[in-house]
C-alpha cells in the first residue's frame, strides 16, 4: 500500500511533473508581463499523465505571478491536492472539467484576463477572427453567464468548447466568459499560451480599427481576405 508520503516523494521525483511545474511558472510570469492576465486572477493548468498541474489561488493578487515551481499544485483527477503550496482556485472546476471532457484532444488550459479581450467580455460580445493568425480559431463565442465560484461556469465553458475538438487538436479553442475573461484549451500548454496572445492581438486590432475614418473598412477588409483565401492556390 502506497502512503501519502510515498506518493508525495514519487511526485516530487517525477521529472515530467517538475518540468511542467517550471513551465507553468514561466508562462504565468509571461502572461502577467505581457498584460495577458492581471493581478485579479487567471489560472494555468496542464495534464501530465494521471495528474493535473495547476497554479494556486491568489497567484496574481498575492504573488503577482512570481511563483516557484514547488508552489504549483499537483492534483488527481478528482481535484485532491497531492503536492504544492496554497489552495486551489475558484475556476479550477472549469479546468478539471475541460481536462476530463476534452483530455483526448489537448492537455493545456489557460484562463486569462487579457486586457483587450476583457473589453469583449465586459460588453458580452463574441470576437470574430480578423487576422490570418486567428482564422483557425474562428469566432470566439461568448458563453452563458455563470459566477466564478459556482459549478455553472464549468458547464458553461465546456458547452462553448464542445464541438471545437478539431480546433484543439490543431492548436486551441477558446470562449469568452461574460464580465469575466477568456478560457482557452490547447493541444498542449505551449499552444494554449500562443492562442491567448493571438486572440488578444486580434481583439486589439478590432478595437483600434474603430479609430479609422471609414467605419466599414474592417468589414471590407475581412471580405477581401475571405475572397483571397478562397481563391488562393499553391
Amino acid at each position: 500500500m502506497t502512503t501519502n508520503f510515498q506518493l508525495q516523494d514519487e511526485i516530487r521525483a517525477n521529472a515530467e511533473l517538475n518540468a511542467m511545474r517550471a513551465k507553468i511558472v514561466r508562462f504565468g510570469a509571461l502572461l502577467y508581463d505581457r498584460r495577458l492576465t492581471d493581478a485579479a486572477g487567471g489560472n494555468i493548468s496542464a495534464r501530465v499523465g494521471e495528474y493535473v498541474c495547476i497554479s494556486p489561488r491568489y497567484s496574481g493578487s498575492a504573488r503577482q505571478w512570481q511563483l516557484k515551481p514547488e508552489e504549483i499544485l499537483i492534483a488527481d483527477k478528482d481535484m485532491n491536492i497531492l503536492d504544492g503550496t496554497g489552495e486551489i482556485s475558484r475556476e479550477s472546476k472549469v479546468h478539471f472539467r475541460l481536462h476530463r471532457e476534452f483530455g483526448e484532444h489537448g492537455t493545456g488550459v489557460i484562463h486569462a484576463h487579457a486586457k483587450n479581450i476583457l473589453v469583449f467580455a465586459a460588453m458580452n460580445r463574441p470576437m470574430p477572427a480578423v487576422l490570418e493568425a486567428t482564422q483557425k480559431f474562428g469566432t470566439v463565442p461568448v458563453v452563458p453567464y455563470a459566477p466564478a465560484h459556482g459549478n455553472g461556469l464549468a458547464e458553461s465553458v465546456s458547452g462553448g468548447i464542445r464541438g471545437n475538438e478539431a480546433r484543439i487538436c490543431k492548436q486551441a479553442a477558446g470562449v469568452i466568459a461574460p464580465w469575466h475573461g477568456l478560457f482557452v484549451m490547447g493541444k498542449d500548454l505551449d499552444a494554449a499560451f500562443d492562442a491567448v496572445e493571438r486572440m488578444d492581438n486580434n481583439a486589439y486590432c478590432i478595437l483600434m480599427s474603430q479609430l479609422l475614418r471609414n467605419a466599414n473598412m474592417l468589414d471590407d477588409e475581412r471580405q477581401a481576405l475571405a475572397e483571397a483565401q478562397a481563391n488562393y492556390k499553391e
